[in-house]
């Protein structure tokens, strides 16, 4: 029959495409492997079934296609090219997964389908993932949109499908509510993202672009991995992560940046005025990212992995690790033990292969705890397996916790390493006994400082340290106990110009200085690192100038090997930038200033 024609290729193109995505759906998202050209036919085979019904979708709405079935297709899109981004880090694709999510929403294709339990569940799935990419993409105001809608879906959910519990969505509900509102301060004074206006200095660029070290290492790759008991998440992205995902990455619109606010349409539809609306175009994401931009570093992000998978990611991405590249390994977790109480959705929710791979690395332990590869000069190697961070209970009960000699290994090739944690210091045993490569540290301290003791708690806000890399105007005024609202809008631009000409004049002093380690000065012409490095200048400085002098060693973040003195806390280069932030604020009773 001539009629059955397009509805059966209809549903023979979707069964097509169902069954690639199925493949690709739990692909790890990390390591260089040829999956890609499988995900390139996955794409292939949704946008061909995605031309078919709009080529013929009144045919196809005629023999019964409903509109939340077109809306499946651009989530699974949507999903895909979400996927693609956590893979690669490309920009283009995260924002090609919001044009099909942010579409959905306008166009309303899950609307009227409320009777259905099983369609239910696919637009609650939608509203979960929309906002994760909205999230990522700081569009502040559509999130606090879908928010409410989405509260009001499991809301609408509990009252229409009794029979069925909840709970999950209500906990995704809490999860989402309790990160926007950790997210929001201070969040509209810059972007996390590296932005070419406002990261760039013209004064210090001639310097940064004549400097050349001995050894010039490229970052391409990284790690980020979060666990604290109870700390802010959403999904299986914790506040820690989420900044330093953000913190690797170039601001999409590069050189021609502008922060264009997402506003409503009075029938509730939304307008964003920096992106179409309403159109699915596959090519507009080339519209809205800066051509001139280099690739953004590629970057996996763990959730609460075991021990043995975290090692297992770690040595994928150090053996497909360019020649003269480093690598970025971020660790927040505590050195304490986790929560006895965990819930079981949380346990339930690592990766089914954990229970294996803590066999493994269990074993790991007790066989590199008595061989001799781990021994300092006088043979002892306890010191590397006596203190540890936790990544939280494994699926069968066993300790998670990750030693300094988990890490020593992977010496072989340069690493850019940032403990951030309760426990950091204990990896200064890594110092002076890399094996091939000296590995650049950065230690958080061992207690955070605050102003408002209430505030310190990391399952509140995050970690301090990791807010003083990734929003170091924003920790500062954190520390100090200053809201977004105690002052205009005039005094927080003053205060970012005061920060801007500090890190450029910073910037010179390294590049001209003569006593700049060569772990340092190999990675200083990258952008990111060298911000990493400027913001742990300016952290350290703060800390040390804020905290009472006696005892603050635990209050005060380190790194190995050490920065020129020229750097230093008390030297006058950033002392006086310390006092003129504080001044600015009228918060210099808080800090003790050395006399210079």
């Amino acid at each position: 029959m001539a009629d059955d024609v397009v509805p059966r290729t209809f549903r023979a193109l979707v069964e097509t495409a169902e069954r690639k995505f199925a493949r690709v759906r739990d692909v790890p998202l990390y390591g260089r492997g040829t999956d890609n050209q499988y995900f390139q036919k996955v794409f292939k085979a949704y946008m061909k079934l995605w031309k078919y019904q709009q080529e013929n979708r009144s045919k196809l709405v005629d023999s019964g296609l409903q509109r939340w079935e077109i809306g499946e297709i651009a989530s699974r899109i949507g999903q895909l090219y979400f996927n693609q981004y956590m893979r690669t880090s490309e920009a283009r694709s995260l924002i090609e997964s919001y044009v099909f999510y942010e579409a959905i929403l306008n166009r309303r294709y899950f609307e009227g389908s409320g009777k259905s339990r099983g369609v239910r569940f696919k637009e609650l799935r939608f509203y979960a993932r929309f906002l994760v990419v909205s999230l990522i993409l700081n569009r502040t105001e559509i999130v606090k949109v879908l928010v409410e809608r989405f509260k009001a879906l499991v809301d609408d959910s509990k009252t229409t499908f009794r029979e069925t519990n909840f709970k999950e969505w209500n906990l995704v509900v809490q999860e989402i509510s309790r990160f926007v509102k950790a997210n929001t301060a201070f969040m509209d004074i810059r972007p996390l993202r590296y932005c070419a206006i406002l990261d760039s200095y013209p004064t210090s660029l001639p310097y940064v672009a004549r400097f050349h070290a001995k050894k010039v290492l490229k970052f391409q790759d990284a790690l980020l991995t979060s666990y604290h008991w109870n700390e802010v998440k959403y999904a299986e992205l914790t506040l820690d992560t989420f900044r330093m995902l953000q913190c690797l990455e170039w601001e999409p619109s590069g050189s021609f940046y502008q922060n264009h606010p997402v506003k409503l349409h009075e029938n509730g539809g939304l307008a964003d005025h920096s992106v179409t609306s309403g159109l699915i175009d596959i090519n507009l994401a080339a519209e809205m990212t800066d051509p001139t931009l280099p690739r953004n570093p590629r970057k996996a992000v763990l959730y609460r992995p075991s021990v043995a998978q975290l090692i297992a990611v770690i040595a994928t991405i150090c053996e497909e690790l360019p020649a003269d590249s480093v690598m970025l390994l971020y660790i927040s977790a505590s050195g304490k033990a986790s929560h006895s109480s965990l819930s079981q959705m949380e346990i339930s929710g690592t990766s089914g292969k954990s229970s294996k791979l803590n066999a493994v690395s269990h074993n790991y332990h007790e066989q590199n705890s008595l061989n001799g590869n781990y021994v300092n000069g006088n043979g002892d190697s306890s010191h590397f397996f006596e203190n540890c961070l936790s990544l939280g209970p494994s699926r069968n009960g066993d300790s998670n916790n990750l030693y300094p000699g988990d890490i020593l290994p992977f010496t072989r090739r340069p690493l850019f390493l940032i403990i951030d944690s309760d426990n950091s210091h204990v990896f200064k045993v890594l110092h002076g006994v890399e094996r091939g490569e000296t590995t650049a540290l950065l230690l958080s301290p061992v207690r955070p400082s605050l102003k408002n003791r209430a505030g310190t708690d990391v399952t509140q806000n995050g970690s301090q340290f990791t807010f003083f890399l990734t929003a170091p105007l924003q920790a500062f005024c954190q520390l100090v106990g200053l809201a977004s609202s105690d002052h205009g809008a005039e005094v927080y631009s003053d205060a970012v110009s005061i920060i801007a000409t500090a890190f450029s004049e910073w910037e010179v002093i390294l590049c001209t200085s003569t006593s700049l380690d060569l772990v340092w000065a190999q990675v200083l012409s990258d952008p990111f690192l060298r911000r990493l490095i400027l913001r742990f200048i300016f952290s350290r400085s703060v800390l040390t100038l804020f905290c009472p002098w006696e005892d603050s060693d635990q209050y005060l973040p380190v790194c190995l090997p050490k920065l020129p003195s020229s750097v230093s806390p008390d030297s006058e280069a950033v002392q006086s930038v310390i006092l003129r932030l504080a001044k600015h604020f009228s918060v210099a009773d808080s800090f003790h200033f050395y006399d210079t």
